[in-house]
């Protein structure tokens, strides 16, 4: 994968004049430490081997000038500390905006394929690690660049030479760094993929671990979990190892230029060619040069890291939703909720069979149809068409007489409403889960919404009304109480187009009772479908249309249907066995 360096350097472009003040600053306080061994050499050459006399009183003055430059080098570090994580933060945050923004618009097709826990680790984990490439690299990278440059024309000058055979051992240490940067890459692209699958396994345990524990399965789950847990430690495991084989590769390196410098320092003494002064100030040189390679092989880590996250969250951004509008997508103004299916196929990515093939019906304004047929012949996916939350693979879905393909996703959606069988309310309060349906809603329209739902009484029974809180995924309610915040929801969104899908065939007699009476004032005067398992339910339908593999069998009354004896008569009669 060609890596996008200029989408990678395109975060800096907000923070630009912060960024490059920090860059100064380090510049400056890297300057300012290499001045220390040489006002050294200076007191050891030149003030002590002097007029001892007046050398105390130098040596102060240069004391004082010690001072005065560690004060500015600690204001610079504070400054390059504390502005130069806020870069980096600001930097990972719009990063996260903007992956979190990509991911509402990809389709219903991307998250079929993909893990939550590996979405999270890709948001959280890897954006975090991205943070600390975003503001140590540069920084470090130009810090110690200065000291290791400045350090070499200082030493050179001093005695050339030994300079010339310290920096022999720079290809040595170069072969390394490609070496086991390319081991240590791969080794942490590993661990990334690794702490997605645990992050994936342990939201996937935690979400269902009223199952767990109902059937007395926690010690699956925690076998699912360690399994998954050990292979992220054999990766890191990988990872230590290069990194062990990295970096004492580097130190053995770095000892070998001190002994160099210790015995060809010590002969050109012996030689008269460099007098003590000279090598204490090389040795002390020689610890600015190795400290910024050991630096520098020690960001190779957080450099690979980084990158392989920026990878990881440049894979996410460029996918291209499946689903987009069109360049001149039209604006629903009003709707009359005319559907028709013409010719319609479709299947799932990568799936060879159709899902469906060639239907074709028409749902007339304000009509009620439901949807019957065995699990497996796509009702809720031929649902799923018209809202477009997946593509026809071929044919055309009419609202209104427009291709549902020319008008604006938006719009759309927003003039239908859909009540599933699986409610999913938010962690929060009832008024917030309400309004959903409709953001700019007053308290008042939420009360109405609520009453039409049968939803106010026992709203009004929580402990604190309509801001009670209803936990994650409304667990404080009952199935019946979250299925009415549902249709509530709805209500107040005021569709057009009405989908009900299986809504009531989770409930108990009791709660079905009261949630299909709100169901039956939630479809007056909207275009209304229905996916229905318990057929007793949609005995008043004004059509029912019956769906096997082949595609629509049959379609009518409840009555004109039994009378026929056909696909539909054989439904209900077998439910009706199994009820008796």
């Amino acid at each position: 994968m060609h890596f996008p360096f200029k989408k990678f350097f395109s975060y800096y472009k907000p923070y630009k004049t912060l960024f490059f003040s920090v860059l100064t600053c380090a510049t400056i306080v890297s300057l300012l430490t290499l001045v220390f061994p040489l006002l050294v050499r200076y007191i050891t050459k030149e003030v002590l081997e002097g007029d001892l006399s007046a050398a105390l009183s130098e040596v102060y003055w240069i004391g004082g000038l010690m001072l005065v430059l560690i004060a500015i080098q600690n204001i610079g570090t504070y400054f390059v500390d504390y502005k130069g994580h806020e870069v980096g933060a600001c930097m990972e945050t719009d990063m996260r905006s903007e992956l979190f923004a990509h991911m509402q618009k990809l389709s219903f097709s991307f998250y079929d394929k993909e893990k939550t826990g590996q979405l999270m680790s890709r948001i959280t984990n890897d954006l975090l690690l991205l943070s600390e490439l975003y503001h140590h690299g540069p920084e470090d990278y130009i810090k110690y660049l200065v000291r290791f440059i400045g350090a070499f024309v200082i030493l050179f000058m001093i005695n050339a030479p030994l300079t010339i055979a310290v920096f022999c051992f720079l290809p040595l240490l170069a072969v390394f760094s490609l070496y086991f940067n390319k081991m240590l890459f791969k080794a942490l692209r590993e661990n990334k993929e690794r702490i997605g699958d645990v992050n994936a396994q342990v939201e996937d345990s935690l979400a269902g671990i009223r199952v767990v524990k109902s059937f007395a399965n926690e010690q699956i789950e925690i076998n699912k979990f360690n399994r998954e847990n050990n292979r992220f430690l054999d990766s890191r495991k990988k990872t230590y190892k290069a990194e062990a084989l990295f970096y004492n590769s580097f130190q053995t390196i770095i000892q070998l230029i001190t002994i160099t410098v210790i015995i060809f320092g010590s002969a050109n003494i012996v030689n008269a060619r460099l007098d003590l002064a000279d090598l204490i100030t090389f040795l002390l040189y020689i610890s600015y040069m190795t400290e910024p390679i050991q630096r520098l092989a020690h960001m190779s880590t957080q450099l690979q890291q980084g990158l392989t996250g920026f990878l990881r969250f440049m894979e996410i951004m460029n996918l291209k939703p499946t689903i987009e509008n069109k360049a001149n997508a039209i604006t629903l103004s009003r709707v009359e909720g005319d559907i028709e299916f013409k010719h319609v196929f479709f299947r799932y990515e990568n799936h060879l069979n159709n899902v469906l093939a060639n239907l074709t019906f028409h749902i007339h304004p304000g009509e009620y149809v439901a949807l019957v047929g065995s699990s497996g012949v796509g009702k809720t996916t031929l649902c799923s068409l018209i809202p477009r939350f997946y593509e026809t693979t071929d044919g055309e879905i009419l609202l209104d007489g427009k291709n549902v393909r020319d008008i604006d996703l938006e719009s759309l959606r927003k003039n239908i409403g859909v009540v599933q069988q699986d409610v999913y309310l938010f962690a929060g309060t009832v008024m917030e889960n309400i309004r959903y349906g409709n953001p700019v809603a007053s308290e008042a329209e939420i009360i109405t919404a609520t009453k039409h739902a049968n939803a106010h009484d026992f709203i009004m029974s929580l402990p604190n009304g309509y801001h009670s809180e209803i936990g994650q995924r409304g667990v404080k309610l009952s199935g019946g109480q979250k299925q009415r915040l549902s249709i509530a929801r709805v209500f107040l969104k005021n569709p057009s187009v009405l989908i009900l899908d299986e809504a009531t065939s989770a409930l108990d007699n009791e709660s079905e009772s009261i949630v299909k009476e709100s169901l039956e004032s939630l479809a007056k005067g909207r275009t209304t479908i229905v996916i229905a398992h318990r057929l007793s339910t949609i005995r008043n339908a004004q059509r029912i249309i019956v769906l096997t593999e082949d595609g629509i069998a049959e379609e009518g009354t409840h009555d004109t249907l039994l009378i026929r004896n056909g696909a539909y008569a054989h439904l209900y009669s077998k439910q009706f066995e199994l009820q008796v």
